[in-house]
């Protein structure tokens, strides 16, 4: 297709000629991307450009029009050197215009220079080990992906849905790519063969993604989204379990006083929920509770402490007894660190006590 060649050379050399008039030493390269530098064009497809500027007065060189001989639209858009500094930080796998982009202009082989040191900043990311940091990078992508997994479940309307599944769709893709430390070189067209290339993946990802797509009511989209959100979930736990920082041993100085912290916090107000049969006051304590183990066990080796495992909500003292038990299996970790619960008789004994250590310390 040789006239899409002349058509892509007349779209560069404008630019460059406006540069030159209109906002002289703005412009530092040019690349090629997308369909025209993969293979994957035809007769329809727009030329997707790398417009490099170096300042703000390089916006004047962005153009929207639809040639209407061939009924194609062209998007002509630049990009700053802070939004490719951003791109090789890999927060997102969409990273293909900086690592891929075909230099076919350059005012200064500085800027070429420039590029490269941003490539070479995102290989040398790419090609490290897969750590707790990258992990926490995908995990980002997943969260936007639960967020939409949301709003699709709440919506009734199959446009609604529809459009929150689409969202989901991205962020999962997203997700699973930084899992494996990839970023997408082709367009959307070929997203199923990339994502079926990667190991850390569902195993039937594409599938339940067609599975979305070709739902025909609001009911059967949010099922396969269900579907692939829990396969998808099931993955980063997996990966989860082999990154996860080291963690410390059971060591005095970090569960020093969460004991009493948890017995302040939630035990009284078990037994008043029972008695006044406030299950929401239950509930959300055992809640709170979870969210200490939770929070203890990021830091130390505790095990899993699940507080809710007791929860009766048609019997909240048998809810209270079993939150005592819990409680009691904590001090376990108290024994093993070798930490003593403090106790005093009463107000009058922890005053003196409580002076008594401040003194010592001073």
């Amino acid at each position: 297709m040789m006239y899409l060649d002349e058509r892509n050379e007349k779209i560069i050399n404008a630019v460059i000629e406006k540069a030159d008039r209109v906002c002289p030493g703005v412009l530092a390269l040019i690349g090629i991307y997308g369909s025209f530098l993969t293979g994957d064009f035809h007769e329809k497809s727009d030329l997707d450009l790398l417009i490099l500027i170096n300042d703000d007065r390089g916006w004047q060189l962005g153009c929207g029009f639809i040639q209407d001989d061939l009924q194609v639209g062209h998007d002509i858009y630049c990009t700053t050197w802070e939004q490719l500094q951003r791109d090789a930080g890999y927060e997102h796998p969409n990273i293909s215009k900086l690592m891929n982009a075909r230099i076919v202009y350059c005012t200064d082989e500085k800027y070429k220079e420039r590029l490269e040191v941003l490539r070479q900043n995102a290989s040398d990311i790419l090609a490290a080990p897969f750590t707790e940091e990258d992990y926490k990078k995908a995990e980002k992508q997943l969260r936007e992906a639960e967020h939409s997994y949301t709003m699709a479940m709440i919506s009734e309307h199959m446009s609604d849905v529809l459009d929150s599944a689409g969202n989901v769709i991205y962020y999962v893709e997203n997700a699973i790519a930084m899992l494996n430390k990839k970023y997408f070189h082709y367009g959307v067209k070929r997203a199923y063969e990339e994502l079926n290339a990667m190991q850390c993946r569902p195993e039937r990802l594409c599938d339940r993604i067609e599975s979305i797509l070709s739902a025909t009511s609001a009911t059967a989209v949010k099922e396969h989204l269900t579907l692939l959100m829990k396969e998808t979930i099931a993955v980063f736990l997996q990966v989860k379990e082999t990154v996860g920082g080291q963690k410390e041993a059971v060591a005095g100085d970090t569960l020093v006083g969460t004991y009493e912290e948890m017995y302040s916090n939630w035990r009284n107000k078990m037994y008043e929920a029972a008695t006044t049969g406030n299950r929401h006051l239950a509930f959300m304590s055992l809640v709170s509770l979870n969210a200490m183990f939770s929070e203890i066990g990021s830091e130390v080796d505790i095990g899993r402490y699940d507080a809710l495992r007791g929860y009766e909500p048609q019997d909240l003292y048998k809810t209270a007894k079993a939150c005592d038990e819990i409680l009691g299996e904590y001090l376990d970790e108290y024994r093993r660190a070798g930490i003593q619960v403090m106790h005093e008789a009463d107000i009058d004994a922890f005053v003196r006590d409580y002076v008594t250590i401040i003194d010592k310390g001073v």
